[in-house]
């Protein structure tokens, strides 16, 4: 099966429920053979209902769906909608909002919400892989603007300087490569230094900006720290593909979410992340990498909702 390259390919080719199930065979039991979630049953033990499009087991006579252990477990919607998403999300620099695709769609915006936080699920990395070279560290604030609060709730909320209530967001960038960012508690040392021994290969190469937070990383690294009250770029020392990084997730929060909530920023960090790391690959490949991934995961809206 040869996977589209465009979105109104996409869009033809996995109309066909058929075709859609047969992608899904591809992903869940590469060597063609369907297995029971139940008893374990698999191969020629497995009969298709082709009426209802389902799966039955002839040992334990338990019907289940091609969705079975994925992200879209216990959907209603078909997997015809849920290619379409996974298409629009992965491949969209910004990102696509849930109001936009319940317009593409034609679900509710709660559905649209509730679909692309599955999504952001099978969009996150997962991998222990160290980054090494010539890296840079670097962290950024996430939160509304004084300009736009209400002289009460400016007063309230603003009682620092303008990093004050904010989330903070740290990264981790080889240049060149791949990025690691996650949300932390805060620019203490303590909340830093881990993140980034825990991300770089002993013996590379990093620069951060003058931040105290990050004295004494020169037990382990080649440290080099730059002043931006002062310059910018110090011959290779510079945090600029660091600052691209925070510039392309800031276009995809403030043009596109607008509003995110603090307890759920990590995983729109996670969908740009994903979509940086995987830039040079194209849209189909980014597509087949991310329902790879949605095998084995599963996101209740309870679970959303709580976290």
């Amino acid at each position: 099966m040869t996977t589209p390259t465009s979105l109104i390919e996409a869009v033809k080719f996995f109309s066909d429920v058929d075709r859609c199930n047969e992608y899904m065979v591809r992903i869940k039991w590469p060597d063609g053979k369907i297995t029971c979630p139940k008893c374990g049953a698999c191969g020629d033990r497995i009969g298709k209902i082709e009426t209802r499009k389902m799966l039955r087991c002839k040992d334990c006579r338990k019907q289940f769906s091609y969705k079975v252990d994925t992200i879209f477990e216990d959907s209603p919607l078909g997997l015809d909608k849920w290619f379409v998403a996974v298409w629009c999300i992965v491949n969209a620099k910004n990102g696509i909002s849930s109001y936009e695709l319940h317009r593409a769609l034609e679900v509710t915006q709660k559905s649209a919400w509730f679909m692309l936080h599955r999504i952001r699920l099978a969009m996150q990395e997962g991998s222990f892989q160290k980054l090494s070279g010539v890296c840079e560290s670097d962290e950024t604030f996430v939160g509304g603007k004084s300009k736009n609060m209400h002289k009460a709730q400016r007063a309230q909320k603003i009682t620092g300087r303008g990093a004050v209530g904010k989330a903070v967001v740290h990264g981790v960038l080889a240049r060149g490569g791949k990025v690691i960012a996650e949300v932390v508690k805060n620019q203490k040392r303590r909340s830093l230094q881990p993140k980034i021994r825990a991300a770089v290969e002993p013996g590379s190469t990093v620069y951060t900006d003058a931040l105290k937070s990050y004295e004494g990383l020169e037990d382990m690294y080649a440290h080099e720290m730059i002043d931006h009250a002062k310059e910018y770029v110090r011959g290779d020392c510079h945090t600029n593909s660091m600052e691209n990084f925070w510039a392309l997730l800031k276009r995809c929060i403030n043009g596109t979410y607008i509003s995110v909530m603090p307890w759920q920023l990590s995983k729109y960090v996670d969908e740009q992340v994903f979509r940086f790391n995987e830039r040079k690959k194209t849209d189909g490949e980014r597509f087949d990498e991310v329902m790879s991934r949605t095998v084995g995961r599963r996101l209740t809206y309870r679970k959303l909702c709580e976290t």
